[in-house]
């Protein structure tokens, strides 16, 4: 990446394609200086930038900030567990796209014959990951009204005022949707994380405890409800789980740390439905082409999906429902800590 000219915080952000809250982040982790204005402004020069931009690429495969540390200072054993995993979604997208040029091949074969061809499943001609289609009635509050969605990205956030019958939705969706499954607030007293599961089973207490460890890199802190969370979020890429609240019990460093976290891993992990309030698990200005938010109106209108950029339509709605971490902690009666209040 060049530049001949020094751009701002806010203008860096934007041209790496990251939140202002992330390229502060990784000042703070000492992971990149910019310069400084006479005026005390930050500064990104080309050098800044570039540095910048490879802690980017490197976050982009999944790595810890502590992980991102020891790359930049010379240590790849990191990145080398990192490219693996790069090489297992890269491999899977190759096989996804011989399969559509092996579908593409055999209608142009069959109109080469003169015979009509079985136009079902055109929409996955491009070898993408389209995700499903997802089409019901909805039920009360609403009025039966049908809801549908051409595809699910793989990171979902639904979002909507309290009342607006967001968990109701998303009920629906974990039982229309093909190896779909709902995640509850009981999540941290069901059992699910119990440390007798965790024992009998080895594979899954690894695969938890590699989550917390780069969780804690990025210092979140390690408690009982983000065990739970992980242990319901854990599955393969053909599931879907939808999440009810998925900031709860967790403070503002953890939220910050596991959205990075799903971002990160999200091709191997099940395709996601986040409900939340939280602006740190939904930073509008972070939000990617491959994501989506479905918003639950007042009212009980029904919902739609919103496009993250302003003056889109619901973009001022969801702009409305997203609270810091603070205020959704006094809000929802729980200490800012995670711990719930007495």
């Amino acid at each position: 990446m060049s530049s001949k000219r020094n751009l701002k915080h806010a203008d860096a952000a934007r041209v790496l394609g990251v939140s202002s809250k992330a390229l502060r982040l990784y000042e703070d982790r000492g992971l990149v200086e910019p310069g400084r204005t006479a005026a005390g402004w930050r500064v990104y020069g080309p050098a800044e930038l570039a540095r910048a931009a490879d802690i980017v690429a490197l976050r982009g495969l999944g790595l810890s900030l502590v992980e991102v540390q020891r790359v930049l200072g010379g240590d790849g054993r990191d990145l080398g567990a990192a490219l693996a995993n790069q090489q297992t979604v890269i491999e899977a997208r190759m096989q996804s796209l011989a399969a559509a040029l092996g579908r593409v091949r055999a209608l142009r074969g069959e109109l080469a014959k003169g015979q009509t061809p079985d136009l079902a499943g055109l929409h996955q001609l491009d070898g993408q990951d389209n995700g499903p289609a997802v089409a019901f009635d909805l039920p009360w509050p609403w009025g039966g009204e049908r809801f549908a969605l051409p595809r699910l990205a793989r990171l979902n956030f639904l979002i909507g005022p309290l009342g607006s019958g967001k968990t109701r939705l998303a009920q629906r969706l974990a039982d229309t949707i093909d190896g779909g499954r709902f995640v509850g607030l009981d999540r941290l007293n069901d059992g699910v994380a119990a440390p007798e599961r965790l024992a009998a089973d080895a594979a899954l207490r690894l695969r938890i405890e590699r989550a917390e460890a780069w969780l804690a890199d990025d210092g979140a802190t390690l408690c009982p409800a983000l065990r739970a969370l992980l242990v319901g979020l854990d599955g393969g890429p053909g599931e879907t789980v939808v999440v009810d609240m998925v900031e709860d019990g967790l403070d503002e460093p953890t939220q910050g740390a596991l959205i990075a976290y799903l971002r990160g891993a999200i091709a191997l992990l099940p395709r996601l439905i986040l409900m939340t309030r939280s602006s740190s698990i939904l930073d509008l200005a972070a939000v990617r082409g491959d994501e989506a938010i479905i918003l639950c109106p007042a009212n009980h209108c029904p919902p739609s999906v919103v496009a993250a950029y302003p003056g889109a339509p619901g973009y001022e709605a969801v702009e409305t429902c997203l609270a810091t971490p603070e205020v959704r902690a006094r809000s929802a009666g729980v200490r800012v800590t995670g711990v719930p209040a007495a």
